[in-house]
């Protein structure tokens, strides 16, 4: 049997609504050299009698994987790793759908170029989808990456600066190699924004990349998302979200470079400053001694930052990002 060309790996839990739509979209467009994986996380509705039906639709074409108990969506997608056999590795939410020729798409670059990651960009799709959504351009097409498109890149470094500074860390707009993948590299377990934290550090390990301008993915905009319901657990999961990679970057000669070194830094005020309008928000209510949480909050920007906040205050105003800089100094200088 040949080894597929691409594993694409869904993790199910709690999506009966959305999961038929989600995998009509992949088998539509996947040819033979795609397998497909579907891991149900203890699904407490009807998704597994959904998985089973998709199963018998496309006989032979899904393998269906379960956990014993629940274990959230980094260890779903650890465990997809170590089964997926592909050559390359594309993580898909349950509850978003492949746009008609992504697959073709990819496989064309794959095929031309054969880079360590592809980037895609994305789309954000509502139900209902109102006329004002429709009138948004940038709700049809949002980009994943700021650098350059269409051609294959051997600069870790533009890739690096490029992700840093879109901010854009979703799983599901980076398709990767598995052998990227190595026994150091997972989702962390239990973890919040564990996409910032996995994908940061893989993209240290590729050596090549291509950017594929143009939108792959629809993303489903839910009320019930981890940023339409942040709690101070998740709040303190995105602080920390980018210690280990800083750790990683400084054994690297990337970590010297001075629009690396703004670019991080930029991301982790970015971080810092949209943790702060939580705090501040009157729709917190748990949190215990605001004016410590400030203070660790304020440690992890220094942790994960390779510039101290009156670095990054200088750099913002020789860049001209004067909104930016008085932002991040008036959230540093306050306590909530």
């Amino acid at each position: 049997m040949h080894t597929p060309w691409l594993s694409i790996l869904i993790p199910v839990y709690n999506v009966e609504a959305y999961l038929a739509e989600c995998v009509e979209s992949v088998m539509l467009q996947a040819d033979a050299g795609v397998e497909v994986l579907l891991l149900d996380d203890c699904s407490t509705d009807g998704s597994a009698t959904v998985m089973h039906a998709l199963e018998q639709r496309w006989p032979g074409r899904l393998r269906l994987l379960r956990h014993a108990h629940n274990q959230g969506l980094s260890a779903a997608r650890n465990t997809m790793i170590e089964a997926a056999q592909g050559e390359y590795l594309w993580f898909l939410d349950s509850d978003d759908k492949l746009l008609p020729g992504a697959i073709p798409s990819l496989q064309a670059i794959v095929k031309e170029h054969h880079p360590d990651i592809v980037l895609c960009d994305f789309q954000v799709w509502r139900t209902p989808l109102r006329l004002k959504h429709r009138l948004r351009r940038r709700e049809l097409h949002r980009s994943s990456f700021q650098g350059p498109a269409r051609t294959c890149s051997h600069d870790t470094e533009e890739l690096l600066h490029g992700l840093l500074l879109q901010g854009q860390w979703h799983a599901w707009s980076k398709i990767s190699r598995r052998a990227l993948w190595t026994t150091d590299l997972r989702f962390p377990p239990g973890k919040y924004f564990e996409d910032m934290a996995a994908m940061s550090r893989l993209a240290l390990r590729a050596r090549s990349f291509y950017h594929a301008p143009i939108p792959w993915v629809a993303y489903r905009r839910r009320n019930d998302s981890i940023l339409a319901t942040m709690n101070l657990h998740r709040l303190m999961d995105l602080s920390s979200s980018l210690g280990l990679f800083h750790e990683e970057l400084q054994k690297t000669p990337w970590i010297h470079e001075t629009r690396i070194r703004f670019a991080l830094a930029h991301q982790c005020a970015c971080n810092f400053v949209g943790i702060m309008r939580h705090l501040t928000s009157a729709t917190l209510q748990e949190v215990p001694n605001p004016t410590a949480l400030a203070a660790r909050l304020r440690q992890d920007y220094l942790a994960s930052a390779p510039l101290s906040p009156e670095e990054l205050a200088r750099t913002y105003w020789r860049h001209g990002w004067w909104l930016k800089r008085q932002r991040f100094l008036r959230f540093w200088n306050i306590d909530v």
